[in-house]
């Protein structure tokens, strides 16, 4: 009786995931929440990037993280983002490149829009990770396209990706108060 208790109350592994993406969307938007529009427009002193232009890099990241969870839900190949299409070929393992590619296109928009299609995006890939099964989250064959790494690893790697972006701006914050 002990051992069915303990398996009904323990996490599996996409519980565990979903729940800390969740909570990195929490930890963003009450940073953002408290933020002025000063705060978010003004240059991250060394760089000339804002936390506006933060925002507009995890998003546009963070549509080709949603690109691959569809395919996945719909057992087919990614379908990226059109602006995947103006880049180089190599545009995933040349980021610098596409980085300041995203800047460029970007910075001039408006914080309010900027916000909106980062938290829409955040919260569809959340439901996307929702209603992918535990077992071909896991499942490192299953998805071919990713060349032997689990679906899971496309959910890591947005939350490390915000992480370190998140603790670059919380240390930018406490350098500058």
């Amino acid at each position: 009786m002990n051992k069915v208790y303990f398996q009904n109350k323990t996490m599996n592994m996409k519980e565990h995931i979903l729940t800390a993406l969740r909570e990195q969307f929490d930890r963003w938007e009450e940073l953002l929440e408290g933020m002025s529009e000063e705060q978010i427009n003004a240059p991250l002193i060394p760089s000339n990037w804002s936390v506006k232009n933060v925002i507009a890099h995890l998003w546009a990241w963070q549509q080709v993280s949603i690109a691959r969870m569809e395919a996945a839900r719909q057992s087919k190949e990614p379908v990226f983002p059109d602006w995947v299409a103006k880049l180089q070929t190599d545009w995933e393992g040349n980021a610098n490149q596409t980085n300041v590619w995203i800047y460029e296109t970007h910075h001039e928009q408006t914080w309010l829009k900027i916000h909106q299609n980062w938290r829409e995006g955040f919260l569809q890939f959340l439901e996307l990770g929702a209603d992918i099964s535990e077992k071909d989250l896991l499942d490192s064959g299953r998805y071919p396209w990713l060349e032997g790494h689990p679906l899971a690893f496309i959910l890591i790697a947005s939350y490390d990706h915000h992480q370190e972006h998140f603790e670059k701006l919380i240390n930018w914050l406490n350098q500058n108060r």
